[in-house]
């Protein structure tokens, strides 16, 4: 069946398929896909279709997906960065947006001439005849940057590439054109499910950003959990943030938090909350015998990412910090904690404060990491050695707590 022959095949069923799937809940690419899929069953001669997206992501600036017909569909994600690469800057799409155009249509069969597009060169080499793209926007507005380029605010890019001997015909552009609100609105719906779900899991860790997705949105919501308490710090960092620039000191945060960010994730456990130079994380994952464990288990970890990262800084001639690790374990309330318009996921308990507690015991008995009691009876057995520093009444607590802190062999570079 040619496209002419297949130009009064309505394209209801792809509308009605867009909405069903829009209301599902479906991601990307199996929207993308399917689209692409009855595109070609409508007798639509389509050999490449691809779409780009921006997100609002800490390290994802956009998304894109192209689809081959017979090959399927793949995603990419592009980092953020200041300069758009130069293969991003000479393609049709970065042309759309910025010189102010509706749409791009080139009829590759009737140009002999090098296009001005490394892509249209590129596609016409492996048989490419047609290509159209345009822009969807989200917002029904067009952004003005400061620099004057034109832009969708929010909204998709999108181009259909054809290898039938004439390319595309009217009636295959108009049939495009008429799915294309669905197919907005549908595209909008997935990304917007997925804008949720990555600030939730950025701003509130995976484990709370999950919960409150799921509904546990209620004031004073709590469930009660036995956890490993991890308290993280920087030693020295006050006096260092005075001396130096602010924006070294931020991106120097940003540094140590990320290997204690990236130690807590491998080993199971869930970051709560920030605290300055610090942060505190929820080891969660079984019963507490597996909690202590999993908490212990990045204690080693800790130490060499540590040492690996203060090897590096001092390499680049950067300053450098140690660090204080305390773990504690008992039963926590999890859940949400505020006022009506402002909510906080978080912990609390006698658990917690004992943990605090413990962490600033550090200096006074000269051990980087300690570990009570508590936490080195529910692990054993386990891998690490850890040794007794002695029993200690800590403030607010009515019984001595025996502290404990891990073995490192002489000539260590993390010993104490």
């Amino acid at each position: 069946m040619t496209s002419q022959d297949s130009s009064s095949i309505p394209a209801h069923d792809l509308i009605d398929w867009l909405v069903a799937k829009g209301l599902e809940g479906a991601g990307q690419e199996e929207l993308l896909e399917g689209f692409c899929t009855r595109l070609v069953d409508m007798g639509i001669p389509l050999m490449r279709f691809h779409a780009a997206q921006s997100t609002l992501h800490p390290v994802y600036g956009g998304t894109g997906y192209s689809w081959y017909n017979g090959a399927g569909g793949e995603s990419e994600r592009f980092e953020n960065t200041d300069t758009p690469s130069e293969v991003w800057q000479r393609s049709p799409l970065y042309a759309l947006l910025h010189e102010d155009l509706d749409e791009i249509r080139v009829k590759l069969v009737d140009h002999n001439e090098p296009s001005r597009f490394p892509l249209l060169n590129d596609l016409r080499e492996i048989g490419a005849t047609d290509y159209y793209a345009t822009g969807l926007s989200f917002e029904g507005v067009k952004q003005i940057r400061p620099n004057g380029a034109k832009k969708v605010s929010d909204g998709v890019l999108m181009s259909w590439t054809s290898d039938a001997p004439t390319g595309f015909d009217d009636s295959d552009l108009r049939r495009i054109h008429t799915v294309l609100p669905h197919l907005g609105l549908a595209l909008k719906s997935a990304k917007n499910q997925n804008l949720t779900k990555d600030l939730l899991r950025v701003y509130l860790g995976r484990d709370a950003g999950r919960r409150v997705l799921s509904g546990e949105i209620r004031r004073g919501s709590l469930q009660q959990i036995d956890a490993v308490i991890w308290n993280f710090d920087l030693e020295g960092f006050t006096t260092l943030a005075e001396d130096l620039p602010g924006n070294e000191i931020i991106d120097m945060l940003n540094d140590y938090l990320a290997v204690a960010v990236g130690v807590v994730h491998d080993n199971g456990g869930n970051i709560l909350k920030f605290m300055g130079d610090g942060l505190m994380a929820m080891f969660d994952v079984g019963e507490i015998d597996e909690d202590a464990r999993a908490a212990l288990s990045a204690v080693p970890l800790l130490q060499s990412r540590m040492d690996a990262l203060n090897a590096q800084r001092q390499e680049q001639g950067l300053p450098v910090a140690n660090y204080t690790l305390a773990l504690h374990s008992g039963e926590i309330l999890y859940g949400n904690i505020g006022s009506e318009t402002r909510l906080d996921f978080t912990v609390i308990g006698a658990a917690v404060n004992q943990a605090a507690r413990i962490a600033g015991m550090h200096r006074s008995l000269g051990q980087r990491i300690l570990i009570s009691d508590d936490v080195a009876r529910a692990a054993q057995p386990c891998e690490q050695e850890l040794v007794s520093v002695g029993r200690y009444m800590l403030r607010g607590v009515y019984e001595p707590k025996e502290l404990f802190t891990v073995y490192s062999p002489v000539g260590s570079s993390h010993a104490d």
